[in-house]
């Protein structure tokens, strides 16, 4: 770590501010602690600083003309073009964001994109995109964006895209963290520019459904407790994410909460063309099948586990609590003639 504070500086762009609400969630430690352990100083952030009007526009101004260093340029939010190019659909003191965001951009050490909306445009890309939206440095899953696919730092990094509809607090904090001791390099980066630490897992992993998903026991029905997979459209085993090891508010994730995982780390997850809440099939077989298994296998696999799903998890696949317990299996008698029920009782 640096002797110096790094100082970071957070626009807030075309998005909802969700990703703030999620990073002050941040807890062991909390934000405040967590900047402080880490050496960050926070420049300005719209929501968290006393200044605003012409105070943070000349701020913003001393950033882009290099006057004021930036260490870290926070993101969050996709750029807004629109309309035609021009970028007035968002003016920040008066100047088109994009504008600011480039200058800025050109300027800093580091370049985070906060959220997968500053990162690729999620939900402000999607549809028609009227908006003229797009992440930093992808337009959703191309390269290029407001900076172009060439990009990089001052740190001779492209921009470190920490992806995630919110993006989750210990994603944030793991990556300024890295960032403030000199250990995130271009290495730790996934092909979309997404810290490792956390992208290199899925969803999936951690699941607390996952003995439903190995015998392919799907609820049929919200508030059932079996795989959301087959049925309800979960996409955990194709979404890069710790969701469900590093979990959310110390306890919660969207699958733990009934919820059916829609990939928010990647880049076209807001235009699925379908419901959220379905699951496309063609011929009965889900459409978007785990990654890293060919469809052969996932049928056979999947019929196979169906044949031998145990009662206990058939039922309680489709039931909105634990109907059946799992069974203690009786011992077996010291001599090997007969084996022996909980209880001492001898089986015959």
């Amino acid at each position: 770590m640096t002797s110096a504070p790094l100082r970071m500086l957070w626009i807030q762009s075309g998005g909802c501010g969700g990703c703030t609400l999620s990073l002050l969630c941040a807890e062991r430690p909390d934000l405040e602690r967590a900047l402080a352990l880490h050496g960050i100083e926070v420049l300005w952030h719209p929501a968290l600083s006393e200044a605003t009007g012409s105070e943070a526009a000349a701020l913003l101004d001393g950033a882009a003309r290099g006057e004021t260093v930036v260490d870290i340029l926070c993101v969050e939010g996709a750029v807004l073009r629109g309309p035609h190019g021009s970028g007035l659909f968002h003016r920040l003191g008066g100047v088109p964001a994009r504008q600011r965001i480039e200058r800025i951009a050109r300027r800093a050490r580091h370049v985070v994109a906060v959220g997968t909306c500053a990162a690729f445009g999620g939900i402000s890309a999607a549809g028609a995109n009227e908006l003229e939206a797009c992440g930093l440095q992808y337009e959703r899953e191309e390269p290029g964006g407001l900076l172009g696919a060439g990009f990089r730092s001052r740190a001779g990094l492209p921009v470190i895209n920490v992806a995630g509809c919110p993006t989750h607090p210990g994603w944030v904090l793991t990556t300024l963290a890295l960032i403030a001791r000199g250990e995130l390099g271009a290495g730790d980066l996934d092909e979309l520019g997404r810290p490792r630490f956390y992208a290199a897992r899925l969803a999936h992993h951690g699941c607390d459904r996952n003995e439903f998903y190995e015998f392919k026991a799907s609820a049929e029905r919200p508030g059932q407790g079996g795989c959301l997979m087959e049925h309800l459209g979960c996409k955990g085993t194709q979404a890069h994410a710790d969701c469900n090891l590093r979990l959310w508010n110390g306890e919660g994730s969207c699958t733990r909460g009934g919820y059916a995982c829609i990939r928010c780390t990647e880049p076209d997850f807001a235009d699925p063309g379908h419901g959220f809440l379905s699951t496309p099939k063609i011929a009965g077989i889900p459409v978007g099948l785990p990654l890293d298994m060919p469809k052969a296998w996932f049928v056979a696999l999947a019929s196979l586990a169906k044949a031998a799903t145990p009662e206990r998890i058939r039922v309680n696949a489709h039931a909105d609590r634990v109907l059946v317990a799992p069974r203690t299996r009786p011992r077996a008698a010291p001599d090997g003639s007969a084996a022996k029920a909980p209880g001492g009782r001898r089986r015959r």
